[in-house]
């Protein structure tokens, strides 16, 4: 297996579900899924099937009732909390984009892109002018020094999705990235989002609901009743 082949994350048995009333509900599955390095896989489903507990579980945000997770050689199981190690392998080696942005309105775009940098304990010169070289690849630069209140939503985004990079991660994993944007403008912040990780060789995984966006990565799976199908 070349470098280009080299498998960055898998997912095996993954399960989930809920406690409602008296009952469970099961979310998630059984599922197996794979990305190899710099490939780009899109989800799509109905809205409360379970796309975002999916992208949790990845990211280990969350726990599941059973399954395995490996990032790049790492393996963890589902059903356990989140360990210090885990929580530093995550900085390192995934960045998330989220739908509502959550930036912290305390701090400027530049400190905000750094934050990400400093979880991961790699805070330095190099890494702030990474960060300024994201910015202005996202066409925000001239905003550093701005609040993310004095934002539009597209610039909030772009900010997230210089903070998602500013590690070099091996994956992103976005969810509904261009949900709270207008139809111009969250094709510009895909377009952005798909380029950068293209050109650093990272991996994408995409939840949204636009089929367009979907068509643009290199897979496309839906989620329908737990289980992933391909369209």
């Amino acid at each position: 297996m070349n470098k280009q082949e080299k498998i960055i994350l898998k997912a095996n048995g993954l399960a989930k579900s809920f406690p409602f009333e008296k009952k469970r509900v099961h979310v998630l599955e059984n599922i197996d899924l794979q990305l190899l390095a710099g490939k780009s896989l899109s989800i799509r489903g109905d809205s409360g099937c379970g796309k975002t507990t999916l992208l949790n579980l990845l990211a280990r945000i969350e726990t599941g009732d059973r399954g395995k997770i490996n990032w790049g050689g790492y393996e963890m199981n589902a059903s356990a909390a989140c360990t210090s190690t885990d929580g530093r392998k995550r900085a390192l080696f995934l960045g998330v984009v989220y739908q509502a942005y959550y930036l912290i309105p305390e701090l400027d775009v530049l400190e905000n892109v750094l934050m990400a940098a400093k979880l991961a304990g790699a805070y330095g010169r190099e890494t702030r002018e990474r960060a300024r070289h994201l910015l202005c690849k996202m066409g925000v630069d001239n905003k550093e020094k701005q609040i993310p209140t004095k934002l539009s939503g597209g610039e909030r985004q772009r900010v997230a999705i210089a903070r998602a990079m500013v590690n070099q991660p091996e994956l992103i994993l976005a969810d509904e990235p261009t949900g709270n944007l207008d139809e111009t403008t969250g094709g510009e912040v895909m377009d952005l989002l798909l380029k950068s990780c293209e050109q650093e060789n990272t991996g994408l995984i995409l939840v949204t609901h636009n089929p367009s966006f979907a068509q643009s990565t290199d897979d496309s799976l839906f989620l329908k009743q737990g289980k992933l199908q391909t369209e």
